[in-house]
């Protein structure tokens, strides 16, 4: 434990130090003057000025105290709506004024402006000129002749200069404008030129030089210059507060030095400008509270830096004391783990930053808090997984995993053998299938045991009579029932069948009508119940025909990895999960757990779940001691998945207040477990629709309107998720899993693939109590689907692919990279749907059968003139062959 708080403190060290060296710190120029003139708007928070965006006099008289050491004059853009106030407040701070007329289409109320205008010049003697629209030009909102008519009507009524505020190039283009103005007020943004910082100053006094050059003589003043603060790029132009800082200090120290008149926009942050491309309200110099920046001064740093490093180490350290609490960790499962935790403490400090360095209006902090709602549960799906990475390449090897040798050691040579029985419970079974299951029960290398096989609800003679000669046959161990008009499915069977159970059996076996069962399954594992304490064991479930097709070839592989991975991991904290067959459960821990229960369709992990809960211990081996059936199709295999996750979320309804402190015998790890094993699955599953649903709502918005694009501490978190899953999945199969690669990766496909159908099943759970038990064909029902199996994954596989090229469509002007990374995240989230549909195409095509490749490989031979290698078939693979008839629920 010393190793491991070592490693601990060195992982905060290095995480502290990374932060050290990663501290930004630029060099700028200094200025220590005042500001010739900045972009003053009077307007507080984020509603719009046209509709209930009212400035008070006392609001303007606060900000004109804030502003007077900074700059000698300010430039409105408009003359009404409470903007009037400005001129003479400004004036008692002894700030001049240039007063500005917004125009606009609409007639009535650009008159009402200029009107406004022309009374504030003659009135206010601070007053040093007037402009009379805006980029009026540019917006297209008026011609150059009709805009020179309303700046001549000004110019005959002031004796202040009168000119137009429009972006540089219109003056270029438009040199009658230029003729009709006093003096030439040109815009040089290099931002929305998709500039970058570093080329913004540069290009700034190329333009102004270009103006001299087009207008000797002319007086030429930057009216606004300027870079965001925060935001997204466009192009090569990124917004910060360094590059605004930077930018800003080099752009007025070279233009004092050459004698340019400017303005710098702009003064105050506005956040109703939240429309204008994401950088719309971080331009001031100072923030929305009237605070600076930024320095004009010395090195630009960030203040509130070491703030942001002391919030992710802090919940690094919290997130990492947990490991202290686990069993016997290692120093390199310390260290990952600590590592993981880390990088979690530095995405909330990023998260933190950006929230305090951003403004928000209802709708982006809705869809913010959602996205970051969303995300709480991927990060602790992604920490599980992290974790099981880790304790499985770096822990111990598990310790409770019961082994052949283990029982033989526990074994001596006059022990008891504690009777068994035998449970089969079977409905319209073929009864040449049920006959190999029940002669594999009969080889048993066991003395005393009993087998119950209850047909239920199965009226047609055909499929139980055969069933009743054949256990005659066996003899008296095998005890027949027909069972009509059961309740409870499975769970109704299984309760008539223990009726019929020997008074003297004390542990109960239960096998799937399909699973032919090796001779030593109770020979090696009755044993382990020479412990009082032990209620369960449980044998891995296994199939014997994944060389049926490449669908039953990756099927069984997905299986697999369940069953080597982790039902292996939750067997150390005595967490397994039931799963109905090749399981031993001792009678009385059944009884006192209160039997098959069927108030659920997963009615196995249900009495399971409730026998630890009263504090039995259980216990798992991952050697296969049975074989049964794979789905027939992959529609079977998705009915199959949705019971399971729909049982499964009713069990969490039925099982949650036991998790509760005192409300049963669950440990802390128990309970971590089965929590983290719900929400692995079912949470993960749900959740991974749910985004990529919500996102295809997203992508209109962010594509067409231009606003509430998702930032990175949004998009990130997903694709780093998923990266570990994947990583996840490819280590733990090819450190557990004995498969080779392609089935591995086939085994991954299918696991995606169910997605959508998990989902479905946590959705049906959230609004109903019950669905009907669905059988799973098994053993030949149905060679191959008729319909394409994938409809509404193809829909959302489409839509999602679709939703990716629209963004990069409309984005190949502006470039912006969160928007490419959106893009990106829509892909990764086609990915399950795809697998979905190619699954559903394989189990189609041709290509599905194994012999279609046998004879490729054949024929590639011949072409070559080489003899071909047989391909390889499953060890112990037996073909079943058998009538359309129901399977059981397994």
């Amino acid at each position: 434990m010393r190793a491991v708080v070592a490693v601990l403190l060195i992982v905060t060290a290095a995480h502290a130090a990374l932060w050290g060296v990663l501290r930004e710190k630029r060099d700028a120029p200094d200025f220590r003057g005042i500001l010739p003139s900045v972009s003053y708007a009077p307007f507080d928070g984020s509603g719009h000025p046209d509709v209930d965006n009212i400035p008070t006099a006392e609001k303007i008289r606060a900000d004109m105290k804030v502003l007077a050491p900074l700059t000698r004059a300010i430039r409105l853009y408009s003359s009404t709506g409470g903007v009037e106030l400005v001129p003479p407040i400004a004036n008692e701070a002894g700030i001049k004024v240039t007063v500005g007329a917004w125009i606009d289409k609409h007639v009535d109320r650009n008159e009402r402006e200029m009107q406004a205008a022309v009374e504030l010049a003659k009135h206010n003697s601070n007053v040093n000129g007037i402009v009379v629209g805006n980029e009026t030009i540019y917006r297209a909102d008026q011609k150059v002749d009709d805009l020179i008519k309303l700046i001549q009507k000004v110019k005959s009524q002031v004796n202040v200069p009168v000119t137009t505020g429009e972006i540089w190039n219109i003056w270029l283009e438009h040199p009658e404008l230029a003729s009709s103005v006093d003096f030439i007020a040109a815009h040089i943004l290099p931002y929305w030129e998709g500039f970058s910082d570093k080329q913004a100053v540069d290009q700034a006094l190329i333009i102004y030089q270009k103006l001299r050059d087009a207008f000797p003589g002319k007086r030429i003043v930057i009216a606004e210059f300027g870079w965001p603060s925060a935001g997204y790029n466009l192009k090569n132009a990124v917004p910060g507060p360094f590059e605004q800082a930077v930018t800003l200090r080099n752009f007025v120290t070279r233009a004092e030095s050459i004698g340019m008149e400017y303005n710098i926009v702009e003064a105050i942050d506005q956040p109703w400008k939240y429309f204008e491309g994401g950088v719309g309200p971080y331009w001031g110099i100072l923030n929305a509270s009237r605070e600076p920046k930024f320095n004009w001064t010395g090195p630009v740093v960030d203040p509130a830096y070491w703030k942001l490093a002391g919030i992710a180490l802090l919940i690094g350290v919290l997130l990492s004391l947990p490991i202290l609490r686990l069993y016997r960790p290692t120093v390199m499962q310390a260290a990952v783990l600590s590592a993981a935790a880390n990088g979690v403490g530095a995405w909330v400090a990023t998260v933190f930053a950006y929230w305090n360095g951003h403004y928000f209006v209802w709708g982006s902090a809705f869809a913010m808090t959602l996205g970051l709602t969303l995300l709480v549960p991927l990060i602790l799906i992604a920490m599980a997984r992290i974790e099981e990475i880790a304790t499985v390449a770096f822990g111990h090897r598990p310790v409770r995993l019961l082994s052949p040798e283990k029982t033989a050691a526990a074994a001596v040579a006059e022990r008891k053998f504690p009777k068994v029985s035998i449970h089969v419970p079977a409905y319209f079974e073929p009864p040449e299938m049920l006959k190999q299951t029940l002669d594999a029960v009969a080889r048993l290398d066991y003395p005393n045991f009993e087998c119950v096989v209850i047909i239920n609800n199965t009226p047609d003679q055909a499929f139980w009579q055969p069933i009743q000669d054949h256990c005659r046959t066996l003899g008296e161990r095998f005890k027949f029932i027909n069972a009509e008009k059961v309740q409870g499915f499975k769970a109704g069977a299984l309760r008539i069948a223990m009726e019929r159970t020997a008074a003297d059996a004390e542990i109960i076996g239960i096998i799937d009508a399909d699973y032919v069962v090796q001779p030593d399954w109770l020979k090696d594992l009755v044993p382990a119940f020479d412990d009082p304490r032990v209620g369960l064991v449980q044998a891995p479930q296994d199939h014997r025909d994944e060389d049926l097709s490449l669908m039953h070839y990756v099927m069984n592989g997905e299986y697999a990895g369940f069953f080597d991975i982790g039902m292996v991991q939750r067997n150390e904290f005595n967490s397994i999960i039931v799963h109905g067959t090749m399981c031993l459960i001792r009678r009385d821990a059944m009884d006192k757990a209160g039997g098959w229960a069927g108030d659920t369709i997963c009615e196995d992990t249900d009495l399971g779940l409730a026998i630890i809960e009263q504090g039995w211990l259980t216990h798992y081996t991952n050697k296969r001691y049975g074989h049964g059936l794979l789905p027939d199709t992959y529609e079977a295999f998705k009915k199959q998945r949705h019971r399971w996750a729909y049982g499964g979320f009713q069990i969490v309804k039925k099982h949650w207040r036991r998790f509760l402190p005192g409300a049963s015998r669950l440990s802390q790890d128990q309970k971590r477990e089965f929590a983290l094993g719900w929400l692995n699955w079912l949470g993960a599953e749900s959740l991974g629709v749910l985004v990529a649903l919500l996102n295809l709502i997203w992508v209109p918005i962010v594509a067409f309107a231009d606003i509430a694009i998702p930032d990175k501490i949004l998009t990130l978190p997903i694709i780093a998720a998923f990266v570990v899953s994947l990583a996840h999945f490819l280590a733990l199969y090819r450190l557990r899993v004995s498969i080779k690669t392609p089935q591995m990766l086939g085994a991954m496909i299918a696991a995606m693939s169910v997605q959508w159908t998990v989902s479905r099943a946590v959705a049906n759970g959230m609004i109903t109590e019950h669905l009907p038990f669905a059988r799973t064909s098994k053993g030949g029902l149905s060679r191959m689907s008729i319909e394409f199996q994938a409809f509404w994954e193809a829909v959302i596989c489409v839509l999602l692919l679709a939703g990716a090229v629209v963004l990069v469509v409309t984005n190949s002007f502006r470039q912006i990279t969160e928007i490419y990374i959106f893009a990106g995240v829509l892909v990764l989230q086609s990915l399950p749907f795809m697998s979905a549909v190619a699954l559903a195409t394989l189990e189609l095509s041709r290509i599905n059968s194994f012999a279609f490749w046998r004879h490729a490989r054949i024929r590639s031979a011949e072409l070559i003139g080489l003899r071909p290698v047989p391909m390889p078939t499953a060890v112990g693979a037996q073909r079943q062959v058998t009538s359309d008839v129901g399977r059981d629920g397994n």
